[in-house]
């Protein structure tokens, strides 16, 4: 049988895939030399941190359904009525800063494969917590356990994915109460990146660290963070027994959290960026202040969600300026006060591979570069707001990073960087392209893009006229079938498979 212009080039773009992967020396995490961007002077963020302690002080944060949480907080010397703690002005300030680190290491199975996570380290994880998955095959459905293998599997391939992440797509077709079982075992057998822990339950975390404990033993997961898991606040100026529960078990286990108001300007706060500013940092103060009484020093990082909407329909939108300045800012103040700072990603409202996707994503990815972000979730997948976890879009976001990783290197200034000695010995209006500095560096001068096509027209033509998505189509698809699993204990492997067998077998399915 013929081979059709179409399947010539999806083996093309495959090549090329496997050789911008082969020249690219894999990192465990980007090091950035450029200065974060900052958009606030010094009276400004210390306006914004002014206006948080006041919210802190008068209106206060409500610890809903966790008496022992209000009470902790109340020994330490917050104000406390019913649920709603107000907390003295620097209170948070001053506990956080005494004891929460400035930066840590959290360790993967694979020790190459380790991140820091703080200072000028920034470390991209993909999606996470979509129900549907998207795929030009299929088209848009619920997500399986095999998707979200897949997923795990393509974060562990990608040279430009550090983290093998969290719920990168919900499971649908497993039950609620028993997924996160599913969920953390895949991120442990199919990748030896770090991964992040459940939160759905307190229980659910106690399981997630039960199961690190089987991987790093008992006495390093101790003293060392093996597990970074997301801790949403139910913004505005709440935290629910759901996430205190979660945030506790990892705290007590010495395990890192990801304090996050998840805001919507305009329903969950003001709609200026000012406000949400404040806001943000009030409850995220109010939450790691929680995290330092359970056991002062369990790595903690500030966490800003915020997205702009559209005030005709209500839906969140992604990629406007405000988001953006409210980045900005938030890893100013999270650096002043002195702990790691997640926010960003590759954010779209788009529910294709598109342009608009293509746009908005860029526009939330580069801010989160220059910003200086240390942790970023939904560096890949994410469509629809985040209602879905796109396999086109994973290939194209992960793309993307590879940039921002040589972006964020900077300029070389060394004796090849300068490359000065062939400028003198080349004659004016002679060309570079046979010069000994080109000839020694053309594999690795530039970033080369594994779907971009480059081609004259006519090649395009010829090749099948793919656009960015269908070439990404054939990328992921070759990836999956040229992935290779990373080897496991077999040992450990028995012992997590008793574990999750044991923990099915004592409670029923539920849909909760």
């Amino acid at each position: 049988m013929d081979e059709t212009p179409r399947q010539r080039s999806g083996g093309r773009a495959a090549r090329q895939a496997a050789r911008l992967h082969r020249q690219l020396e894999r990192t465990p995490f980007l090091t950035r030399t450029l200065k974060p961007f900052e958009v606030l002077d010094e009276e400004g963020l210390a306006l914004i941190e002014h206006n948080a302690d006041t919210i802190l002080q008068e209106v206060g944060l409500e610890f809903r359904g966790d008496p022992a949480a209000v009470a902790l907080l109340a020994a330490a010397g917050a104000h406390a009525q019913g649920e709603r703690v107000r907390f003295p002005r620097g209170m948070c300030r001053q506990i956080v800063q005494a004891t929460a680190p400035r930066e840590f290491t959290q360790y993967a199975r694979n020790p190459l494969n380790n991140v820091q996570i703080g200072g000028s380290a920034t470390v991209f994880a993909p999606n996470y917590g979509s129900p549907f998955v998207l795929d030009l095959d299929r088209g848009r459905r619920y997500g399986t356990i095999e998707d979200f293998r897949n997923f795990v599997k393509l974060a562990y391939a990608s040279p430009f994915m550090h983290h093998s992440g969290g719920t990168v797509c919900e499971p649908v077709d497993v039950p609620v109460n028993k997924r996160h079982l599913d969920m953390v075992y895949s991120h442990i057998r199919y990748s030896d990146k770090p991964f992040m822990g459940s939160v759905t339950a307190a229980e659910r975390a106690g399981d997630t660290v039960a199961m690190a404990r089987l991987v790093f033993g008992p006495d390093f997961v101790d003293q060392n963070a093996v597990v970074l898991s997301l801790i949403n606040a139910n913004s505005p100026l709440v935290w629910d027994a759901t996430m205190v529960g979660a945030a506790r078990a990892y705290a007590e286990a010495n395990q890192a959290t990801l304090m996050t108001p998840f805001i919507l300007a305009g329903a969950m706060a003001p709609v200026t960026a000012a406000a949400v500013c404040a806001q943000t940092l009030a409850e995220a103060l109010g939450g790691m202040t929680f995290v330092q009484l359970t056991r002062p020093g369990a790595p903690v990082v500030l966490g800003s969600f915020a997205s702009s909407m559209s005030m005709q329909s209500g839906a969140p939108t992604f990629g406007t300026p405000e988001p953006a300045l409210v980045l900005y800012a938030m890893a100013a103040l999270a650096r002043r006060l002195g702990v790691p700072f997640r926010s960003g990603g590759s954010l779209c409202a788009s529910k294709l591979p598109d342009a608009q996707a293509a746009y908005e994503s860029a526009a939330t990815l580069q801010p989160t570069v220059l910003a200086g972000v240390n942790f970023v979730l939904h560096a890949a997948g994410w469509l629809e707001g985040g209602l879905t976890c796109g396999y086109e879009k994973f290939v194209m976001d992960a793309d993307q990073c590879g940039m921002m990783a040589v972006f964020a290197k900077g300029m070389d200034l060394s004796e090849n960087g300068q490359a000065l000695e062939a400028i003198l010995a080349n004659e004016p209006g002679t060309h570079f392209l046979g010069s000994a500095h080109t000839l020694a560096n053309f594999e690795s001068a530039f970033y080369r893009s594994g779907i971009a096509n480059y081609d004259s027209f006519e090649q395009l033509q010829e090749d099948g006229a793919l656009d960015t998505a269908q070439r990404a189509n054939r990328v992921w698809k070759q990836m999956l079938a040229d992935y290779q699993e990373p080897p496991l204990d077999p040992a450990v492997d028995e012992a997590l498979l008793a574990f999750i067998a044991e923990r099915k077998a004592s409670m029923p399915d539920a849909l909760a």
